[in-house]
């Protein structure tokens, strides 16, 4: 599939022109909370379930496991793991594992396979209607990190502490990992804000948690938004410190947003560090292909010192 197909097929996938009102409501009415894995799915990526206690239903996340992990000679070694968060909605956890369409495992693999970072595993949990916020009954945010992340590590071998796991998102998922990793220091050492779309965060900031202006969208929490989340984290000395990654292309629709977001982190005296990649759309796959080996090995800062 050429480059210029990829793109067509993946923004066709996502909901990116409609008001924030109508996408909202057309993702609510088609989100399921367990979703089969592609037919060509990645050999690695393997689908499960878990029943959700705050939701009363179960929901499904996605899994890829390294080369290795079932080997008998490895079943007592822990491995760190990157929960990442998918773009678009509705949620769906199979959503970025499409070879058709966007295959992030195969790029994941690719790179471990080939030595370029140690074995891991990547989790992709459902990020709900709308994606990756607590919305009326569907409590995705709170779900990931009170049932999702203990019972992976339950399920799975991963390494119990922080310097074990990391968040990446994509796009929404990028908004998702921002939101996340400043409310929750305390569970995550490392993330990667992939091209996320900063401006509805500040619009939720100065609109008292609407999304799309005071005159449509989506109402969240107050001040549960990107931007008044770090000036939270901020304000509570930055404690326990946090290695961010910020990613966009320069023809990335959200690129002048991440440029207003990154010197947001910087008034507040937020560390991070940046990637800005040349000639890029908002594409995730075309992300990884030019800074793929960066934006894996940023991670590694916090799990080389988590042992396992």
């Amino acid at each position: 599939m050429n480059e210029a197909m990829k793109i067509v097929r993946f923004c066709a996938a996502f909901i990116v022109a409609l008001p924030v009102a109508t996408a909202v409501a057309q993702t609510r009415a088609e989100h399921h909370w367990v979703n089969p894995l592609p037919a060509a799915a990645h050999e690695r990526v393997r689908h499960d379930t878990y029943q959700s206690a705050v939701m009363d239903v179960e929901v499904g996340y996605a899994i890829y496991l390294p080369p290795g992990y079932d080997n008998s000679a490895n079943t007592d070694r822990r491995y760190p793991v990157v929960y990442f968060l998918h773009g678009g909605g509705p949620g769906n956890e199979a959503m970025m594992l499409d070879p058709e369409r966007v295959d992030m495992a195969s790029l994941f693999d690719a790179r471990i396979q080939s030595g370029v970072i140690a074995p891991r595993i990547y989790v992709f949990p459902n990020g709900g209607a709308p994606s990756h916020y607590d919305y009326a009954d569907a409590l995705a945010e709170t779900t990931f990190v009170r049932e999702l992340i203990p019972h992976v590590h339950t399920e799975y071998r991963t390494i119990a502490n922080r310097a074990g796991r990391g968040i990446e998102g994509f796009s929404s998922g990028g908004r998702g990992a921002a939101r996340d990793v400043f409310k929750h220091p305390e569970l995550f050492c490392s993330a990667i804000p992939l091209a996320g779309g900063h401006q509805l965060e500040k619009m939720a900031a100065e609109n008292g948690g609407r999304l799309g202006g005071p005159a449509q969208g989506l109402v969240v929490n107050a001040g549960d938004n990107s931007w008044d989340l770090a000036e939270k984290y901020a304000a509570e000395t930055n404690d326990p410190a946090l290695q961010i990654l910020v990613v966009v292309g320069t023809d990335d629709r959200n690129y002048d947003a991440n440029l207003e977001w990154m010197d947001h982190l910087d008034a507040l005296g937020v560390s991070f560090e940046k990637r800005i990649v040349p000639d890029t759309p908002h594409n995730p796959e075309m992300l990884y292909e030019k800074a793929g080996d960066a934006i894996m090995s940023f991670h590694e800062r916090c799990f080389s010192t988590a042992g396992g």
